[in-house]
C-alpha cells in the first residue's frame, strides 16, 4: 500500500456535499529512486470501488459494497505481490471517498500498465448472480449495464473533470487501449469461469466513468451481486475472496506474458 510519508502532492481540495467540512484528497506519488529501480516492472492499479460517504450498493444483509471492495482489493494485491513481476497499487487503502475522476488521474499519474476497478453491486432481480466484466464504450451493449453504468457513475459524477468517454474513444492510442482493454476482459471471464459462476453475456461495455484513462488498459469487474444472498455470502468469506484473487493473478498474469 502507498503510506501517507509518500504523499508527494495534494490533488484536490473540495468541499463536502450537504455539509461544512472540508475533504481532502491526496495523490500518492512513487518515490522516484524507486521508480527508477523498478524501471520494466509493470504496476497495476486496484481500484476499491466507492469508499467514504459513497458505500455503494447494500446487500440483503446489510453488506456494504465499499468494504467488500477494499478486502477483495487487498486480497489481490497480496497475491499479485507473492509473483515478483509486479508492482501493486490501491487507488484507496482505507474507507474514504474518492471520486471516479481522481481515481483515473491517480492511475495516469503513477503511469500505470493496467487499472482493475473492483465492484460488487445489486441487480433488482435477487435471483441475478454472477461475476462479469465491462470495458468502456459510448453505448451499452445491454440495457442491464447501461444501468449498472448509471448507477455506478451516480455519486460524484459531475466531480469527474476528464474528457467525455467520444473524444476518448477518437483517439488512435485509445483505440489499442480498447483492444487491450478487451483483451484483458476476455481473459479474466475465461479464469473466472473455470472457478465460480458468471453472468451469462458475461463480457459487456457500457461508459464507466471510472475507465476513461484513454492509453491505460482498464476494466470493471463486478465480483457478484450482494442483491443475492449466495454472492454477498461468497464475497463476505476470505476463503472466496482468496479464490477469486487467485482466479484474477492468473489473468493478469496471461495478458502480460502477451502484453509485454
Amino acid at each position: 500500500m502507498i503510506s501517507t510519508s509518500r504523499i508527494r502532492r495534494r490533488l484536490i481540495l473540495r468541499r463536502l456535499v450537504g455539509g461544512g467540512a472540508v475533504f481532502c484528497t491526496f495523490l500518492p506519488g512513487l518515490d522516484r529512486s524507486s521508480s527508477r529501480a523498478a524501471a520494466g516492472v509493470p504496476l497495476v492499479i486496484l481500484d476499491p470501488g466507492h469508499g467514504g460517504r459513497d458505500p455503494g450498493a447494500t446487500g440483503v444483509g446489510g453488506t456494504l459494497e465499499k468494504d467488500v471492495t477494499l478486502a477483495s482489493a487487498i486480497a489481490l494485491k497480496t497475491v499479485l505481490e507473492a509473483r515478483g513481476r509486479y508492482r501493486v497499487e490501491l487507488t484507496r487503502t482505507a474507507d474514504h471517498y474518492l471520486n471516479r475522476g481522481n481515481r483515473v488521474t491517480i492511475a495516469r499519474d503513477l503511469r500505470a500498465s493496467l487499472f482493475l476497478s473492483l465492484h460488487a453491486d445489486k441487480m433488482p432481480d435477487p435471483a441475478v448472480r454472477g461475476a462479469s466484466v465491462y470495458t468502456l464504450a459510448k453505448t451499452a451493449s445491454d440495457a442491464e449495464t447501461e444501468a449498472l453504468a448509471g448507477r455506478e457513475n451516480g455519486i460524484g459524477a459531475g466531480e469527474d473533470g476528464n474528457a467525455g468517454v467520444p473524444e476518448i474513444l477518437a483517439s488512435l492510442a485509445a483505440h489499442e487501449t480498447r483492444l487491450a482493454s478487451a483483451r484483458i476482459a476476455h481473459q479474466l471471464v475465461r479464469d473466472m469461469r473455470q472457478d465460480m459462476q458468471v453472468l451469462p453475456s458475461p463480457e459487456r461495455h457500457a461508459d464507466f466513468a471510472v475507465l476513461r484513462a484513454a492509453n491505460i488498459p482498464s476494466v470493471l469487474i463486478e465480483m457478484g451481486f450482494l442483491s443475492n444472498l449466495a454472492d454477498e455470502a461468497a464475497l463476505n468469506d476470505p476463503v472466496h475472496r482468496d479464490l477469486l484473487a487467485r482466479t484474477m493473478a492468473r489473468a493478469v498474469d496471461a495478458w502480460f506474458s502477451v502484453t509485454t
